[in-house]
């Protein structure tokens, strides 16, 4: 079995996991979380690092932070994972969608200055699989717009925009470390940003909103318990410093399954460069020409033992989201595509170059 993915923890994992467990700094108390912090801001570019549980916590922290609340609208791509437009949701703002880019996957941002109304607070976007957004006109938008902006950087550990590092754009940004991510604690996340106020508001909101200079256990507001333990954070720091490692090792599959696959018939393959950035190929993905093909073809995968996931699907057709009367009568023809003609294979950092020779040999068939 090759599966979809495969982490790689061949640095300083053990050491430092070792190390949490000899001295007892196990909870989410201990030197690691801070040098965690402290470390992977600074590889960003940015002023402070707030670890936490996971991504997705990670922008419910974000979203409160910056206060968006009911009626506020927040403009975002219909094609990622279900994570942001539910953080919107929870605070009772509304997700203002748009369609992608059929190259990059990204959202469309030519599509975005006509979702502006007088209700926008806030543009969220999201980086998609291996290439970021275009940064440069949304940065424009809400300059001229006087709007506030969300980086989901997710899944853009060591990618940038221009030669800047993606996680270090506007008011405030996330990452996460699940384990497919070139960075991973297992599960957990971090929140970036350069304002020393909305740091410390999401350093209380991630502890159960804990008053910082009051009596324990008193509380004015509510938080969550979205904490990230030192081991998780010994993990992250080992994994770290390997980061430019496996940047290379990214590229350099992306590279060999882009080059073995460019030309098979009926797929099409998100774009290998931009005049902005070359694709670090977080996953390497596939769209088929229809739906059929790709469900034929993740089923023969399956028969001789590859892993595939589909891709995200689009926030308008979500179940959940159509039950709360969300986005009716709305269509997104290129995000639609992606979402049902989309899979991606084994991608992960302890993927072998045989084994990507194996993936491309059995596609091919």
């Amino acid at each position: 079995m090759i599966p979809v993915n495969t982490p790689l923890l061949n640095g300083n994992e053990l050491k430092y996991l070792t190390q949490c467990i000899e001295t007892g700094w196990i909870s989410s108390e201990g030197p690691f979380i801070k040098s965690f912090e402290e470390k992977m801001a600074a590889y960003v570019g940015r002023k402070h690092g707030i670890a936490v549980s996971n991504g997705s916590a990670a922008l419910d922290v974000a979203i409160k932070a910056l206060n968006l609340s009911k009626g506020d609208e927040v403009i975002m791509p219909t094609f990622t994972i279900i994570s942001p437009a539910q953080s919107i949701v929870n605070v009772g703002a509304v997700p203002v969608l748009v369609d992608s880019d059929a190259s990059t996957w990204n959202i469309d941002v030519t599509q975005i200055e006509a979702k502006i109304t007088s209700k926008t607070k806030a543009i969220l976007v999201v980086h998609i699989y291996g290439l970021p957004v275009d940064m440069q006109p949304v940065l424009e938008l809400c300059k001229k717009y006087n709007l506030l902006l969300i980086e989901d950087a997710a899944e853009m550990h060591g990618q940038t925009y221009n030669e800047q590092q993606c996680g270090s754009f506007g008011d405030i940004s996330i990452f996460s470390f699940y384990p497919n991510k070139h960075i991973t604690t297992g599960e957990g996340g971090m929140i970036m940003c350069n304002n020393d106020d909305l740091a410390e508001r999401c350093k209380k909101l991630r502890n159960l909103a804990f008053e910082p200079n009051g009596r324990r256990f008193i509380h004015y507001e509510l938080g969550w318990n979205y904490r990230m333990t030192n081991m998780q954070a010994a993990l992250g720091l080992a994994q770290l410093e390997k980061l430019d490692e496996h940047i290379v090792k990214k590229r350099k599959v992306g590279k060999m399954y882009y080059e073995g696959l460019k030309d098979l018939k009926g797929f099409t393959l998100q774009q290998f460069k931009t005049n902005y950035a070359e694709n670090i190929y977080w996953v390497f993905g596939l769209v088929a020409d229809t739906e059929e093909l790709a469900n034929e073809t993740v089923k023969k995968l399956a028969d001789v033992k590859i892993g595939t996931r589909p891709f995200f699907w689009c926030m308008h057709q979500q179940p959940v989201f159509r039950n709360m009367g969300l986005f009716k009568n709305e269509h997104y023809p290129i995000a639609e595509k992606l979402a049902r003609n989309g899979f991606y294979v084994p991608s992960g950092l302890g993927l072998s170059e045989e084994e990507v020779e194996l993936v491309i040999e059995e596609l091919k068939k």
